[in-house]
């Protein structure tokens, strides 16, 4: 599989990449394993508040409100979030941004700490986002990612071949073995409450961007590895 080659044939040092897209289209699996790939840490602040509600930290009782309505949590809590986490070192040589920047002001403070060298656009129709989301589960102990679908239609004369992301035990994570659950912001409400906040606004962050030339846009439409390809092609100008 493409995500398992030899991380010494391509290395991501000194790269920063920020993954974009609406909820659903698969931000967290592909920057994931590039970012195993290129040998850069994944940065998701989706993932730092859910963990800290888990933990019941003082974050967590700050955050808990806003993601269990599908809501963003406010700039001021995730730049400072943000700003501690890239500031540690293991983000000195390069790192991937999973959710964030979501909006002109956190972009703008990211802007202040960190040259960004390439944005990756994941593109996808909303009828198979909504899907996707609903079908999705969550391993609640590591937060490894499946789905219980196979998508295999065309919209707007796209051909969808995506197959499902199944464990080999129903319910159970394939890494830890911990239990699978959907997530309280997969539900249908929710998901449609996420994506008119992407589009109100997160959207104009393509426009940020595109200004400033950094964005390669990826059509999500096919499987996993296929994909992932696709992505490492796009990104081997913007590396060292």
């Amino acid at each position: 599989m493409v995500s398992r080659r030899d991380p010494r044939t391509l290395r991501g040092g000194n790269t920063r990449i920020i993954f974009l897209g609406p909820p659903g289209a698969g931000k967290g699996t592909y920057s994931t394993r590039i970012a195993s790939v290129l040998g850069i840490p994944h940065i998701s602040t989706g993932d730092i508040f859910r963990e800290a509600i888990k933990q019941d930290s003082a974050l967590g009782k700050q955050v808990i409100g806003y993601v269990q309505q599908g809501q963003l949590v406010p700039d001021v809590i995730t730049i400072d979030v943000l700003k501690s986490r890239i500031g540690e070192s293991d983000c000195q040589q390069g790192f991937i941004l999973d959710g964030y920047p979501r909006t002109i002001p956190q972009a703008e403070a990211l802007d202040a700490v960190a040259k960004i060298d390439v944005v990756l656009n994941l593109r996808i129709h909303e009828a198979i986002l909504i899907a996707k989301l609903a079908a999705r589960r969550v391993c609640e102990d590591c937060g490894e990612i499946y789905n219980i679908i196979d998508i295999h239609e065309t919209l707007d004369d796209v051909e969808y071949d995506m197959p499902g992301m199944r464990p080999q035990t129903p319910g159970k994570c394939d890494v830890c073995g911990g239990t699978l659950i959907r997530r309280k912001d997969d539900q249908v409400e929710v998901i449609e409450t996420r994506l008119k906040q992407y589009h109100q606004q997160s959207e104009p962050l393509i426009r940020y961007y595109h200004g400033q030339g950094l964005v390669e846009d990826i059509y999500v439409h096919l499987g996993i590895d296929r994909t992932i390809a696709h992505i490492l092609d796009k990104l081997k100008p913007h590396l060292p």
